[in-house]
């Protein structure tokens, strides 16, 4: 099931201007700055404007095209020197294309593209978002140099007024992101034929409370802590099991065989799974009894932590960055401190045995970040 979000924009008035905007990430892949990039290229096209990624590619692609924007292929995020050989065919596409806004979303695509629209007539306006709590120094800065600085928490953008005193404030607007109610409803429990695929494809997943970590095959999402708080909980006598979400990815070879090193030495094979990127987490997340969020350094925001609790289900995670952020606001029962494992621990337990309500949403709606960020597109047309 794909449980891409489809929330209306019907309320937004008609702009004054149509415009075309072009979005620069390295690839269409899976991620936040992903999804974020498809739910704008949707409302660009429901509100009337063009709207134009360039990137290497990706599974999100097939999407992006369906909903009725277009996709240039040119990888411009591999760190090489090579990269800086597509400068040109860059530059030519952006002439062709003759875009109102240039908006970056990645460091090294940002610089492409600042380079690229130099000497253009028109030029076309230059906006970023900052995504990430990147390393500060001349690299990281060129996501500040937009004429607009989308954050996508009040932690990021405390982060980069704090480590870039040159940056005026009033150019840095925090737009978090959002999810579709309609797509993560509250209290959503899959029918009884997904439930049955599911489990027969995962039988090591059934006969005991769920634990879902979601996260790409990278060492800083926690899965670590994940395969760690699993085997502990076994030696306290609490039955659970382990779904690793998202993580096989090309590449990760030598990450992923360092997990299932880790998992045959806590004696929890048959307890634990790992997948790809999937596309029914709504479900997923309905039938898990606990959702982990664990990144060992802080995150910007936490897409995540919405989306669970939107559905009604309990999320535990470190109390660091946008996820301690998101979770102070929506589910303080939730937070730890960052690397206890004890705590980590202890509060599992305590959620497994009996987690605290979950109001439903009233904040972090897909529609509020896509209006939001429309209306900073205009006021940059406009400016």
């Amino acid at each position: 099931m794909n449980t891409a979000s489809r929330e209306p924009m019907s309320s937004i008035v008609a702009p004054a201007k149509l415009l075309t905007v072009v979005q620069l990430i390295p690839a269409m892949h899976a991620g936040g700055a992903e999804r974020s990039t498809l739910e704008i290229a949707r409302a660009l096209v429901q509100a009337g404007h063009r709207s134009v990624v360039i990137s290497a590619g990706g599974r999100l692609v097939e999407q992006l095209l369906a909903e009725g924007s277009e996709h240039v292929t040119l990888d411009l995020g591999r760190k090489s020197l090579r990269t800086l050989t597509r400068l040109g065919a860059l530059r030519q596409k952006l002439h062709a294309i003759r875009p109102d806004i240039v908006h970056a979303r990645s460091r090294l695509p940002a610089w492409m593209g600042w380079w690229s629209i130099k000497g253009m007539t028109p030029r076309p306006h230059f906006m970023t978002t900052v995504h990430g709590l990147n390393s500060p120094g001349r690299y990281s800065a060129i996501l500040l140099r937009g004429e607009r600085v989308i954050a996508v928490s009040q932690t990021l953008r405390d982060y980069v007024l704090s480590h870039y005193r040159w940056l005026e404030p009033s150019r840095v607007r925090v737009i978090p992101r959002g999810i579709d109610p309609a797509a993560f409803p509250y209290g959503h429990r899959p029918d009884d034929a997904w439930q049955k695929c599911f489990f027969a494809e995962y039988p090591d997943l059934a006969g005991a409370p769920l634990l879902t970590l979601p996260g790409r095959g990278t060492r800083l999402k926690g899965h670590h802590d994940a395969i760690e708080l699993l085997a502990n909980l076994k030696r306290r006598g609490i039955e659970a099991r382990l779904l690793l979400l998202g993580v096989i990815e090309p590449g990760r070879e030598a990450y992923l065989a360092e997990l299932h090193d880790l998992i045959r030495q806590r004696g929890i094979t048959n307890q634990v799974v790992l997948t790809p990127p999937r596309d029914d987490i709504r479900d997923i997340y309905a039938v898990s009894s606990l959702i982990l969020q664990l990144s060992n350094q802080p995150e910007s925001f936490g897409r995540t932590v919405i989306e669970a609790l939107s559905l009604c289900r309990p999320v535990l995670g470190y109390a660091h960055g946008g996820v301690g952020e998101l979770l102070a606001e929506l589910y303080p029962a939730g937070r730890v401190p960052p690397r206890d494992r004890e705590r980590l621990i202890e509060r599992a337990a305590e959620l497994l045995r009996v987690a605290p309500p979950i109001s439903p949403l009233q904040s972090y709606r897909l529609a509020d970040m896509q209006r939001a960020t429309l209306a900073l597109y205009e006021e940059v047309a406009a400016g």
